[in-house]
């Protein structure tokens, strides 16, 4: 029984630990989408294809905040 608490344990863990990766891999495309950014459709093609680079995380990551917003008219 303890063995099964155990397995248990550890997959919610890992499950846990996967998500955290996703969201973190995912955090410059987030970053753009809460801001509304201008180029967000851009920082997130970016970041789909280019975010496993290292230098692409960090490039779409400090583009994402940068500050470029959409201006509502009206």
């Amino acid at each position: 029984m303890e063995e099964a608490i155990g397995a248990l344990i550890l997959i919610i863990l890992l499950i846990a630990l996967i998500a955290a990766c996703i969201a973190l891999y995912f955090l410059p495309t987030i970053i753009a989408v809460k801001n509304n950014h201008s180029s967000k459709s851009t920082i997130i093609l970016i970041n789909i294809f280019l975010g496993w680079t290292f230098a692409g995380w960090v490039a779409t990551f400090v583009w994402a905040l940068d500050g470029s917003t959409y201006q509502r008219n009206g």
